[in-house]
């Protein structure tokens, strides 16, 4: 991979920030944090404990007083008592609304260290630097933060936009490549919403994406892939930060997908789970008559292509249907989801038939044995 200059993309708003794709960026996280910042906690994995100490060290040498607290790795991270934890560290060390959080690692860490930025003192500043591909084009970018409770993902949360996002492509070298696939999902999904020429990009060479150690090329078309999803998630953001409208086009594939992995215990890889959750979207749609064969035979062509699950297990179809009406974009008794009407024409659909419903979950587990489920 080369150094080439880093990429900004700007997410308009009230807000507005700047995402930076890049090689080798921690020497820019000083002026996300800003001139006002003295004190920082970093939120990390322990697995990331000397990145993160390395962070600390920077960071010290430009004058700010800097915490470290480490967190359970994935979706353990994102519970109720960690963050009390979180609140504690931060509350003994002083912190004032003038001073910051910084996250670093996957999405699960983003999400949570964005949670508990937006909740202390009723919000201070939080810069993300995410080292997943996941994270990069889906979790870190946006403003949307939370933990998960026994009910279901993400149910108690905040709309907080960060001060800043770096995208370090440096930290993908090392990431094993069933994390990389899995976050190849949600740049499908943006390509499917919004933009063909990501879809392209990907049928063009899904070897060279999902390689262990990818060439030249290869490195090349991932940066492209993160600009170009990062581009379609800040237009997005920007015209609808809290998901009044607009933004619920970025949950393609995530109302069955997360669904999948409260019935799975969040074994599941987030992205392993919403490459199903599109193929049943895709589906529904098919079934309701608003999306022809060929398009939905693309979402398993692609999806299939990187090494992606198109299928899961078709005993578990009441079970996923709870989980899906505890979904943030129910409303009332009613189930919604973001279907497609062709690749980049997004629309709604509230209240299916039951009937409908059933029919793409059929097709989703169709080629699935009962009592098996592939999680990547």
């Amino acid at each position: 991979m080369t150094d080439a200059a880093p990429t900004r993309i700007t997410v308009p708003g009230e807000r507005p920030y700047d995402v930076v794709v890049g090689r080798h960026l921690l020497g820019q996280l000083p002026g996300l944090l800003g001139d006002r910042v003295r004190r920082v906690l970093v939120i990390h994995p322990g697995a990331l404990t000397a990145s993160a100490e390395a962070v600390q060290e920077d960071l010290r040498g430009q004058g700010y007083e800097v915490f470290l607290a480490e967190v359970p790795e994935a979706e353990e991270a994102k519970t109720a008592q960690v963050a009390a934890f979180l609140w504690g560290v931060l509350g003994q060390a002083d912190f004032t609304r003038s001073d910051a959080v910084v996250g670093l690692g996957g999405g699960a860490t983003t999400d949570l260290a964005g949670f508990v930025a937006a909740t202390w003192l009723r919000g201070i500043r939080v810069v993300q630097l995410p080292t997943t591909l996941l994270a990069m084009v889906d979790a870190a970018v946006g403003g949307k933060t939370g933990i998960n409770t026994p009910e279901g993902k993400n149910l108690v949360g905040a709309f907080h936009p960060p001060a800043g996002v770096l995208c370090d492509l440096a930290t993908l070298e090392s990431l094993p490549v069933h994390d990389r696939t899995a976050g190849l999902a949600e740049v499908v999904k943006t390509g499917f919403i919004a933009d063909e020429r990501i879809l392209e990009l990907v049928e063009a060479d899904p070897g060279a994406l999902t390689a262990r150690e990818p060439d030249a090329a290869g490195w090349a078309t991932l940066r492209e892939l993160v600009e170009r999803s990062v581009a379609v998630k800040a237009r997005v953001v920007g015209e609808d930060l809290r998901e009044a409208d607009l933004r619920e086009i970025l949950n393609y594939g995530h109302t069955f997908g997360h669904a999948i992995e409260h019935v799975e215990r969040f074994s599941w890889r987030h992205g392993a789970a919403v490459s199903v959750g599109m193929v049943f979207a895709a589906e529904l749609a098919r079934v309701a008559g608003r999306l022809d064969d060929a398009v939905v035979d693309r979402h398993r062509s692609v999806l299939t292509s990187l090494g992606l699950p198109t299928t899961y297990r078709g005993d578990r179809w009441e079970q996923l249907l709870g989980a899906m009406r505890r979904d943030k974009k129910s409303r009332g008794d009613l189930l919604r989801f973001v279907v497609l009407e062709g690749v980049g024409r997004t629309a709604r659909l509230e209240g299916p038939d039951p009937t409908l419903l059933a029919a793409a979950y059929a097709e989703v587990s169709r080629e699935a044995p009962s009592g098996t489920a592939i999680a990547l």
